[in-house]
Order: C-alpha cells, then structure tokens, then sequence
C-alpha cells in the first residue's frame, strides 16, 4: 500500500471549476493505492497528459466524485457549493481513511473522517494531486458533454471559463440552463 500514515490510508481531495461561469463545480477524493509517475497539478499538466494519468489513477487508486450544479452554486455561492462537493466526494469514495488532506485554505465540515488543509497541496501531496487530475478530467468531460447539448457555447473549448468566444456567445443567445447566474456577466440586467 501507499499513501499511509500510522492510522492507516490519506485520501487527498481537490476541486475544478470554481471560476467558471457555467458547468459544475467538480470535487474528487482519491486514495492512491501505488505511486502514480508524473503526478502534478492538474492546472500545470497537459491535456493529453492528464487524460493518461486520470486512466492510471482511475485503474489503481479507490477515488469518489462530488459535484455540486449551477444551479446550487447560485443558491448557497460557489464556495460553500465547492465545500458541498468535497464533502460528497469524501462520502462517495467508499472507504473511511484515516485522514483527508484538502487543498486550499479551509476544510469542509462534517466530513467523515479528519480532515487538513493544506496550502498549494495540488504540487505538494501525490493524493491531492490525483484528485486535482480525476476532478479536473471529470469536469471537463462534463462540459463536452454540455457543448453537444448547448453547441452555441464552444463549452467544447473554453469548459465554461469567460474565454471572449464564451461572452460573445452569452450576449448573442443569453445564459443557458447551466450558466451560473450570480457570477458577472449573467448578473446584468438583460439576463436577470
């Protein structure tokens, strides 16, 4: 086994997707269960790259996805949506570890076991880096799925984020169901 300490496995969690203004925001909990080579923040890794490493990890490791909607961002604002997903990710993982490492500077409540930040921990711990790859792999299969349905968008392209072809498209056809509606530009008043 791999990622331990003394009470047993470490399961690092992150997020993708916080900024965007449409899609989900994605969590992911991953217990490595044998190295994984290459490992890294998903931000500073190729495409191709993070698709071949979410298949390893996908393969070897025990992970769990939670997502939390737009329209849930709206409601409760994208932080308290981002905990939500952490959480659910944690429940979805399936197995209670001995500690959950998060990234980022605060942890969820209530999660199922103990839990840490840790600041820049997508660099820094193998397992958060994992989760960084499956949640950043995860999201955007979920916004090329959304650009077959809504294919005004280029969601294909841009995931979502206020890329200019993203806000040209928002003003020609307006939000679709999945824009996120208090981030700017949907907040203006032809959309609200």
């Amino acid at each position: 086994m791999y990622d331990y300490n003394l009470n047993g496995p470490i399961c690092g969690i992150d997020e993708a997707g916080r900024g965007p203004l449409a899609g989900p925001v994605v969590a992911a909990a991953v217990i490595l269960r044998e190295p994984v080579d290459g490992l890294n923040d998903s931000k500073k890794l190729s495409e191709k790259r993070r698709i071949a490493l979410a298949r390893e990890i996908r393969e070897t490791a025990l992970f769990g996805v939670g997502i939390a909607e737009p329209e849930e961002i709206d409601r409760i604002n994208i932080l308290q949506a981002t905990m939500v997903a952490m959480r659910r990710a944690a429940v979805n993982l399936g197995e209670v570890p001995a500690e959950f490492l998060i990234d980022g500077n605060r942890t969820p409540d209530q999660m199922p076991a103990a839990a840490r930040f840790i600041i820049g921990g997508d660099a820094l711990e193998p397992s958060i880096s994992a989760a960084s790859i499956i949640a950043k792999t995860v999201r955007d299969e979920l916004m090329i799925r959304a650009a077959q349905r809504w294919p005004a968008y280029g969601f294909e392209g841009h995931k979502g984020y206020g890329a200019r072809t993203h806000l040209d498209a928002i003003a020609a056809h307006g939000p679709c169901p999945i824009h996120r509606m208090s981030f700017s530009p949907m907040r203006q008043p032809a959309f609200v």
